[in-house]
């Protein structure tokens, strides 16, 4: 889950300053230092301040943060790029460690919302989650351009009409206002810049992107956005009043009102296809009970079969009289419903369907185990056999898979654990007794068998002693 963060304030020292945002003196960070200096400034120098770094070892850079030593509610975040310099934020206190989370990545700067740069190209905010690669899509944004602060000084603009601030001109608690003559701080900015030795060249300092995705005729607002969502307005409303960070920041403030770009609003609409809901939604009966379509089947199988018992069966039905109302009466009907639950195990979960995957799964485990005593043992390449092998092993869901089948359907799974005796046999020569014995005791350990059990249900499967 995607976290929303707004920074307060640019550091004076940043190379990358947010459009709109003040500039903050930082100079009492020692920002020049290095990020082991940055961090020390907070960590373990009192309750409530806290520092940390770390190496960025993709790109030789760093990150860092640490709490502000004159205002403890305040924090900054430092972001440094050999090639692409640094940014330096001013954080609510608390989420300066959410900031350096999301600077391990690829990461430089934010802006619009979400939008992100990796210092060559832009991308959209991320929503959709990629389970192959453990994280969001990276989804470019549209012909985007980077506009540097050389692009955006303007001649008009008067330094003189503009001052930086300091840490207590600024409340944690509350927004930010946006400054109205930012043209004007930003050239203060680059004037102060021009006095700094080996200040990155102001045609590389990055302050905001333009895309045809964030013009005004892409941007839609809080209808538009629940629609391509499948809610109503006043949920998406109340999401964001709840602060649900699956919705996406907006990109933009129009006439006080939210603003997303539709490209934005795709991500998010797709996103929620794909969360959970979505799958569930997607899978629906559509029924009254909102049940998935196999949970639906169960459902109207049993109660036609409960029907059938409670009023199809003259013997049950005459219960219903009011003398026969009684505790024993009733216990006797709910242990004939339970009896047709439990005797029809094999319609909720098949168990040729459960045989078969229990028994790949074994024997993928043991695949594991087999190949890893192989690079153990630190040999020559051994044949495909399995004679020196150190130990078996299954994962514990597996166990516990094995055991409840072992439990519900004793009968079939004798059967597949005999299979699964045989393949170990005849692929890697493992005898039946270690086979036997290593299930045996995971399904004791990870399942739910007590050793008795096991050893009743196991010995029916160890193979009788042959005579000579």
């Amino acid at each position: 889950m995607t976290v929303h963060l707004y920074p307060l304030a640019n550091g004076l020292s940043t190379d990358h300053p947010v459009p709109g945002l003040p500039f903050v003196d930082d100079s009492h960070i020692p920002l020049d230092e290095g990020p082991e200096a940055i961090e020390a400034v907070g960590r373990n120098q009192g309750e409530g301040m806290w520092g940390r770094y770390d190496p960025h070892r993709a790109s030789g850079g760093w990150r860092a943060f640490t709490t502000d030593p004159l205002d403890n509610s305040l924090g900054w975040s430092v972001r440094y790029h050999p090639e692409h310099g640094r940014t330096v934020l001013l954080m609510k206190d608390d989420d300066t460690s959410s900031l350096h989370s999301t600077w391990d990545g690829e990461q430089l700067l934010f802006r619009a919302g979400g939008y992100w740069f990796d210092g060559a190209a832009w991308y959209r905010p991320g929503q959709v989650w990629d389970p192959v690669e453990q994280d969001y899509e990276k989804r470019k944004a549209r012909a985007a351009v980077t506009v540097s602060a050389a692009d955006m000084l303007d001649r008009r603009a008067d330094e003189a009409r503009a001052a930086f601030l300091d840490v207590s001109d600024i409340d944690a608690e509350a927004p930010t206002p946006a400054v109205e003559n930012w043209a004007d701080h930003l050239a203060m900015w680059a004037a102060i810049r021009r006095d700094l030795d080996g200040a990155l060249p102001l045609e590389k300092c990055v302050v905001d992107l333009a895309t045809p995705e964030l013009t005004g005729a892409q941007l839609i607002g809080v209808p538009e956005m629940a629609e391509l969502g499948g809610i109503t307005a006043s949920t998406l409303r109340a999401y964001i009043s709840r602060g649900n960070s699956e919705v996406p920041q907006p990109q933009a403030l129009v006439g006080g009102r939210d603003q997303w770009a539709r490209a934005v609003a795709d991500d998010w609409a797709e996103a929620r296809q794909r969360s959970y809901e979505g799958v569930r939604a997607t899978m629906s009966a559509g029924d009254r009970d909102q049940l998935s379509r196999g949970a639906a089947e169960v459902r109207d199988h049993f109660a036609d079969d409960f029907q059938n018992t409670l009023w199809g069966r003259p013997d049950v039905r005459k219960r219903w009289i009011l003398r026969a109302r009684n505790e024993n009466s009733v216990r006797e009907i709910a242990d004939a419903l339970a009896w047709n639950v439990a005797s029809s195990l094999d319609r909720i979960l098949p168990t040729n369907v459960i045989g078969h995957t229990v028994e790949s799964a074994v024997l993928h485990d043991f695949a594991d185990a087999i190949d890893l005593d192989r690079e153990v043992q630190a040999g020559p390449k051994k044949p495909a056999r399995a004679k020196e092998w150190l130990h078996l092993y299954i994962s514990r869901p597996i166990a516990e898979m094995l055991t409840w089948f072992i439990r519900h359907h004793p009968e079939s799974a004798h059967h597949y654990i005999g299979e699964i005796t045989r393949e170990a046999h005849t692929r890697w020569e493992i005898p039946a007794k270690d086979t036997l014995y290593t299930l045996r005791q995971y399904a004791v350990v990870e399942g739910r068998l007590s050793a008795e059990e096991a050893d009743a249900f196991f010995n029916l499967l160890t193979p009788p002693e042959k005579n000579d």
